[in-house]
């Protein structure tokens, strides 16, 4: 058995990739710089830490990660947040195993401009992308396309993505402090999937549908579901970069069934939640076995929470309260667990936590849970 240290606790999938590791007999340490996590309270648990924030003191945390990892003799260090960027740039100095990509190679599956090339470098398809870097480059992406999508090359949860504006609202809203991606609007349903990948091969594999999500972007219910197409782009990609660690992808299936993915995610994202039951999923990161690792639930499995702040009043925007109900009261709470119930009944502090930086920062909830955390490239 061994010594495992997780990141990113504020997160719910980290909090069940502790339990998963913890029931397959490791021992689960925690590290957090957001006060309060969500995870902090649970007892899959040996012992948990707060850090510096790792984007505005990543020296710091990098040390304190250092420090632990030598005093609890940790064996691996999985990062799950997009604090896996700021840990690849110290990757030399933490004497352990990290599950993660050096951080050029993360910054070029992160960067939606480069993730876009490197894709089509594969053959795999990927919407028309052209570059931003004024008012002109906008005006031309209007002249060449009629329907467009909008998004900064470093950006999550879609939120500043903007879909299918007017070119006037565009040009009100871009400000080019940040580069842009224009992508020639792909008409179908979203997809997303998560891999654990060793060496170039994925080994563990969930894809789902995005039905209901909190903003534009981030799922808040998964339904694991068969998918061919995704599962051969998502292991052509990983093997052309030979990727060791976590890789998500979004997808487009048009109605003729095929798919592009619109941009990665090189971390943990909600499609663990659907492969913890699996016996075999801890041992993926180990020691990865032929067969890749599969979902074994067909039950939903969602984010209550977020159903009830997000998605109930999305239900009534788009009037499909009925679809809403049945996933509501089908799925069951990833957070909830009977034998483990305080990070449930605890989660109002990390709430209140995103709430409290919102409001200093004069930001989102949403934009606020990553805050001191996200990489932009810096």
């Amino acid at each position: 058995m061994a010594n495992i240290l997780l990141t990113g606790g504020r997160a719910p999938v980290t909090l069940d990739l502790a339990r998963a590791f913890h029931r397959a007999g490791h021992s689960v340490f925690m590290a957090e710089s957001l006060g309060g996590y969500l995870s902090q309270p649970s007892n899959a648990i040996k012992q948990s830490f707060v850090t510096p924030a790792p984007r505005q003191e990543t020296e710091a945390f990098l040390s304190t990660l250092k420090r632990i990892i030598e005093e609890h003799q940790i064996d691996l260090l999985i990062p799950t947040c997009e604090e896996v960027f700021h840990i690849a740039k110290g990757l030399g100095s933490l004497p352990c195993r990290v599950f993660a990509e050096p951080l050029e190679k993360l910054d070029v599956f992160h960067n939606k401009w480069s993730f876009a090339n490197s894709a089509k470098e594969c053959g795999l398809p990927v919407p028309d992308t052209l570059l931003i870097a004024d008012q002109d480059g906008l005006s031309d992406v209007f002249a060449r396309w009629k329907r467009v999508v909008l998004k900064p090359i470093y950006s999550r949860f879609a939120s500043r993505t903007l879909v299918l504006p007017a070119l006037r609202e565009a040009l009100s809203a871009l400000t080019f402090d940040r580069t842009w991606i224009a992508q020639k609007f792909v008409e179908g349903r979203q997809f997303c999937s998560y891999s654990v990948c060793q060496e170039g091969r994925v080994v563990a594999h969930s894809v789902y549908p995005a039905i209901f999500t909190a903003g534009q972007g981030a799922a808040i219910t998964f339904q694991s579901v068969d998918h061919a197409k995704i599962f051969h782009w998502a292991q052509t990609f990983v093997s052309r970069f030979n990727i060791t660690g976590q890789m998500a992808f979004d997808f487009i299936e048009s109605p003729d069934g095929e798919v592009c993915a619109l941009e990665c995610n090189p971390r943990a994202t909600s499609g663990a939640h659907l492969l913890v039951s699996n016996p075999r999923f801890v041992e993926s990161f180990f020691n990865p076995s032929k067969e890749c690792v599969a979902p074994t639930l067909n039950s939903p499995r969602m984010l209550g929470t977020a159903m009830l702040v997000y998605g109930l009043p999305l239900a009534f925007k788009k009037q499909n309260l009925g679809a809403w109900l049945k996933t509501f009261l089908q799925g069951d709470d990833v957070i909830w667990d009977f034998h483990d119930p305080l990070p449930f009944c605890l989660q109002w502090r990390s709430i209140l936590a995103y709430l409290s930086l919102a409001v200093r920062q004069n930001i989102s909830a949403l934009e606020a849970s990553t805050f001191d955390i996200e990489w932009n490239g810096e």
